[in-house]
């Protein structure tokens, strides 16, 4: 049995309010293997999202974990200080947000923040990297990608936006891609090529995948396993 590259045990999310502690999740445990995408569905405010940024160490003040345990390849890494955090989120997690324009910098050139993600996390020079940049976004499916390295956030479609985010949670080749609602503001065509180049890439790259989403045929079409929240509680896990 291979060791599960995501393991959470017993999690539990507080957000202290006014008038009293409010628990976000309650006594979640599941795993995702190498390769497998693990699909996370259920009602606004159920606890996806949250479940993802407990993961990843992202988790909006006041709320904090309060209990259980979270692992990466059999490391824990919920109580791990922030600078330690920091060195695991991008290299050995990466993340592809809701809205692909809010999470690229838009006085930057693409290129320029492919290349500063990947000279971050890895030891390669900047021709190196720029290198590496220009294979992903051929990888990710950008035509003239030695033309658009050059380009800003504005000048490309919310379909290839999308794209670059996806590029830039790959381009450390981290074990665990965290994919919250990746294909919410696409329409259905782009939709469908965005889940199959994820889908395809982290297949290639045996990297496991926590995929959130509203979207049941997105699902279908995507996931090995679905954990469905309801009230940040656990209702059901299976294939």
């Amino acid at each position: 049995m291979t060791e599960p590259t995501l393991s959470v045990r017993n999690l539990r999310v507080e957000i202290p309010t006014r008038r009293g502690v409010l628990t976000a999740i309650d006594d979640l445990s599941f795993d995702i293997a190498p390769g497998e995408v693990l699909g996370m569905v259920g009602e606004s405010g159920a606890g996806k999202s949250i479940t993802g940024s407990a993961v990843i160490g992202l988790l909006e003040p006041p709320g904090r974990v309060a209990g259980g345990e979270i692992r990466l390849a059999g490391e824990r890494i919920d109580n791990l200080p922030a600078d330690r955090m920091r060195r695991i989120r991008g290299k050995r997690i990466g993340m592809i947000f809701q809205d692909p324009l809010t999470s690229l910098n838009p006085l930057y050139r693409i290129g320029d923040q492919l290349v500063e993600t990947i000279v971050t996390h890895q030891r390669v020079s900047s021709g190196e990297a720029r290198r590496k940049a220009l294979q992903l976004l051929e990888e990710v499916g950008i035509p003239a990608a030695e033309t658009r390295l050059s380009s800003y956030p504005h000048q490309f479609s919310g379909g290839m936006r999308q794209r670059v985010v996806i590029a830039l949670a790959l381009a450390a080749d981290p074990e665990l891609v965290i994919a919250d609602e990746p294909t919410t503001a696409l329409d259905v065509s782009v939709q469908a090529q965005i889940i199959a180049l994820l889908k395809r890439l982290c297949a290639e790259r045996g990297a496991a995948v926590m995929l959130i989403t509203h979207d049941m045929g997105v699902i279908a079409e995507t996931a090995d396993r679905v954990c469905v929240l309801y009230a940040g509680r656990l209702a059901e896990l299976g294939p």
